[in-house]
């Protein structure tokens, strides 16, 4: 038997060689019999999976909960942890992920649309589990073979806010407008001022930024320059930073928050601490404006869209954006080829009239 003590550890460890391998790991327990009888237990599982084939099993809520320990840390890690809990409330998570099937996926899509769920989210749930699948095999798990099911995604037309819509949403948002059941704006609780207002000004600096909502929400001061009216942006999702130059609203609308006094973040919680995804009052606004197929993220679409309508080429707009392929960027392609198009008529337009003289 080779159970130890390994310095000032109460608990003895398990330690042997095995196939030229050496292996190695506290028993968490100060009972030396029962150590031993682990480390019998431990070699017998090893000589199974090699001579005999045999791996270690594993449920598929365990195969999730490794996988999204492995992202912790990343600006995914919270969604994902919230896409387990749907996927537990709807697929029996406990049994072996051995025994998972195809049959079991399809089941969990259909029950997914019969919700009403959008194909995107769906995707996102079943690459969850797709992903988990993968790190447990990677991991030499017992895993079964999976066929997932394809989700068709809808061609959509990209959508982005005319200026008339932007008003409207502005005005919906508008701090001092009036709300019914709350009293006159001189006459409301500063909490409620607080909100309104940072929903409006987080809404101006999406606009006006081309930001994802997260990277603007709990951006820092130590981040913007007001002398210079730049915004150094740190883009958690691809893991990289550009310099952003402020518009004048930007300007006016974070002057105006620095002069109130500036903590650590630009917008905060209730605890001071940095935002978080705090949207619903910009849905509901959406939802007032008549502002039909519009997310938050519409408001970043919106950005990339007039820069293409003005003159700016897809591949400056990708920078904007901090796009690390173009082919994201590249949905806006049909807007700078409508300006293409455009500049080609005014070109023969202006030839016609030469010939013409």
């Amino acid at each position: 038997m080779t159970v130890i003590k390994r310095g000032n550890s109460k608990a003895w460890y398990i330690q042997f060689q095995m196939n030229g391998k050496t292996y190695i790991r506290s028993s968490r327990t100060t009972d030396k019999k029962a150590a031993q009888q682990m480390e019998i237990d431990w070699k017998s599982k090893l000589h199974a999976e090699r001579f005999l084939g045999e791996k270690t099993r594993i449920t598929l809520k365990a195969a999730m909960a490794q996988f999204c320990e492995s992202k912790q840390g990343t600006p995914s890690h919270r969604g994902l942890l919230s896409i387990v809990k749907t996927i537990t409330r709807l697929m029996t998570v406990n049994r072996p992920l051995d025994e998972l099937t195809s049959h079991e996926l399809e089941r969990f899509k259909r029950a997914r649309m019969a919700e009403g769920v959008n194909q995107q989210t769906i995707k996102h749930h079943l690459n969850l589990i797709r992903s988990a699948w993968k790190f447990a095999h990677k991991l030499g798990y017992q895993t079964s073979e999976l066929s997932f099911p394809k989700i068709k995604m809808p061609k959509t037309s990209l959508r982005y806010l005319s200026a008339d819509e932007e008003q409207r949403l502005l005005m919906c948002l508008d701090p001092k407008r009036d709300v019914k059941n709350y009293p006159a704006y001189e006459d409301r609780r500063e909490e409620i001022k607080r909100t309104m207002q940072d929903a409006y000004d987080l809404v101006i600096l999406l606009l006006d930024t081309g930001a994802r909502y997260s990277e603007i929400a709990n951006i820092e001061w130590s981040r913007i320059n007001l002398e210079d009216r730049s915004i150094n942006l740190w883009r958690p999702k691809v893991q990289n930073e550009a310099i952003l130059y402020m518009t004048d609203r930007v300007f006016e609308v974070l002057t105006r928050r620095g002069e109130q006094g500036a903590g650590q973040y630009v917008f905060v919680n209730k605890h001071g601490g940095p935002r978080g995804y705090q949207a619903r009052s910009i849905r509901k606004a959406l939802r007032n404006a008549g502002l039909e197929g519009v997310k938050v993220h519409t408001l970043r679409h919106t950005h990339a869209s007039r820069l293409i309508q003005n003159g700016m080429s897809v591949y400056e707009v990708r920078e904007v954006l901090g796009h690390t392929d173009i082919k994201t960027t590249m949905r806006y392609a049909h807007l700078e080829t409508r300006q293409v198009t455009s500049k080609a008529r005014d070109v023969i337009n202006r030839l016609n009239q030469v010939a013409r003289a």
